[in-house]
């Protein structure tokens, strides 16, 4: 909550400027977001505000933005073709209301699904995604917003066509005032910050622009053709359609909610480190996965759709002054304001502009960097960035955050599957076998072939100074060993075992010497 005793004069000037700031440049991309999503713009702005207002309450680090996302949006892209083909049967406005229900009742189940790994701790396990399968994913994800703008930008009837070069130059000749809008966008938002940041370069779009466009009676595509937001009102209560519990639909509906899930926390988490980076204060993780999953199930309930943290959005309201909570509650409490006050201004956009932005948050999404790094990267790495960026954009984000841990696991599994024996002998003339490096199921075999039973001493040591027992494989593999020289009658002894190793190990327990430097790791074992 605020703490308002900790606010400065300047703090609360800072907070309120930045949230403003925020809360312009936030409409267009919420609505922007709809779009991609496949709703009225109406569902992102109220998704913006309420997921805005109780994350900035309740979240884990002061001064995030969070709202509508692409990142989120795009999921509901492939909802939104599995329930029309589930109701072939619906015409256009009828499909839309029932794609919109779907998606409330996704996003309450995904907010629910975070609450519960919130309260579960598990927010720290954003630590085992690993840079590769950051790079890829953020690639990826600026790769499919650019993407999903190409609908806007299809030709009428475009299934008369049989090739994309036809498809190009039929939108071309129907389209080309949007396309020099967009040019005109994107021009904008490049060079008016290197003269002035005073103004966003997208709001100064928008509105010179659209006057532009209303003055001049020029004839394009506006947010008013797409959606009636004629007489927008505050959010209220929409309780979720009764028919969505069906098998079928409920099948369609958790598979997304947790790739939902998934993919706002990953990203919400990740936009936590990088302010924590840029800030030095740490927030907590599961405090934001609670307040983000509280957020996303208030706004399905509330008509709005999911989203998550915005990394853009953050960051401008962290460099412009915005460090504590009343900067995010102002930005989400006047968004709402501008919306409900100025529809019919909204309405007017032109989507051209709408989608010159969305071009170049793709352009600031795509990490350029890790194009000139690959060629460093060990192959390894850069196999995990290429798969991660590929999944993202023909699969979904959160497979491929997933996929990108789990190559890099077995890489890692690999590049350690190795352990090493120094063989010497002490003043007793026995037979020292000196391990380096970890002993887990990766290694057991390795850990098998440096040893020879049948002709080594009567005496054997087998020294784990400079080795690891790692998991219940390891600790199995050492049970084994001994149980070989047991059998030939030879006497093994093995030193410094961790206490916790020495009660995991049952044959070898009793040949296990005491030793003053004993280590003191635990071992991980199924129970």
């Amino acid at each position: 909550m605020f703490n308002l005793q900790n606010y400065s004069t300047q703090n609360i000037k800072n907070d309120i400027l930045s949230g403003a700031l925020v809360a312009v440049a936030l409409i267009p991309e919420a609505i922007a977001f709809s779009f991609i999503a496949g709703v009225s713009p109406v569902v992102g702005l109220y998704g913006a505000f309420i997921i805005g207002l109780i994350t900035s309450i309740l979240g884990g680090k002061p001064g995030m933005i969070s709202g509508a996302t692409g990142s989120v949006a795009v999921v509901f892209v492939s909802l939104g073709i599995s329930v029309a083909h589930l109701y072939p049967q619906l015409d256009k406005e009828a499909l839309s209301i029932m794609i919109l229900h779907y998606i409330l009742l996704t996003s309450i189940i995904a907010g629910l699904i975070q609450i519960f790994i919130g309260l579960l701790k598990m927010g720290k396990f954003i630590r085992l995604v690993p840079q590769p399968a950051l790079f890829g994913f953020v690639n990826g994800l600026a790769i499919v917003i650019a993407l999903a703008q190409l609908k806007f930008l299809e030709p009428k009837n475009i299934e008369q066509y049989y090739s994309w070069i036809d498809i190009v130059q039929a939108s071309f000749s129907e389209n080309y005032i949007m396309y020099i809008i967009i040019a005109i966008t994107m021009a904008t938002m490049q060079f008016l910050p290197k003269v002035t940041k005073a103004v966003p370069a997208g709001l100064v779009s928008i509105i010179v622009i659209t006057l532009v466009v209303y003055f001049f009676n020029i004839d394009t595509k506006t947010v008013g053709d797409l959606a009636n937001l004629s007489h927008v009102s505050f959010p209220s209560f929409v309780p979720p359609l009764s028919t969505l519990f069906s098998f079928n639909s409920m099948m369609i509906i958790l598979p997304t909610a947790v790739i939902v899930a998934l993919v706002g926390l990953i990203e919400s988490l990740l936009t936590l480190s990088v302010l924590d980076e840029m800030g030095g204060n740490r927030g907590s993780g599961n405090r934001e996965c609670v307040a983000l999953g509280l957020g996303n199930t208030t706004s399905g309930l509330f008509g709005g759709m999911a989203g998550c943290a915005m990394i853009g959005q953050s960051v401008i309201n962290f460099t412009s002054g915005g460090l504590g909570r009343l900067s995010s509650f102002t930005a989400s409490v006047l968004l709402i304001i501008l919306v409900v006050s100025f529809s019919n201004v909204i309405a007017s956009i032109p989507v051209a502009v709408l989608v010159g932005i969305m071009f170049m948050v793709s352009i600031g999404t795509f990490e350029f960097s890790s194009l000139k790094r690959i060629k460093y990267m060990p192959i390894s790495d850069a196999f995990v960035l290429v798969v991660v960026t590929i999944i993202t954009i023909f699969f979904d984000l959160a497979v491929a955050v997933i996929a990108g841990i789990i190559i890099s696991a077995l890489v890692f599994a690999w590049k350690h599957a190795k352990i090493y024996a120094r063989v010497d002998y002490d003043d007793n003339n026995k037979k020292v076998y000196r391990l380096d490096g970890p002993l887990f199921f990766g290694s057991v075999t390795s850990f098998y072939e440096q040893f020879d039973v049948d002709n080594d001493p009567s005496e054997v040591i087998i020294d784990f100074r400079n080795a690891r027992v790692m998991d219940s494989s390891g600790a199995e593999a050492i049970d084994a060993l001994t149980d070989k020289y047991k059998k030939v009658g030879k006497k093994l002894t093995l030193r410094h075992l961790s206490e916790d190793c020495k009660k995991v190990l049952k044959v070898a327990g009793p040949f296990c010497a005491y030793e003053e430097d004993d280590p003191t790791y635990k071992v991980a074992v199924n129970i």
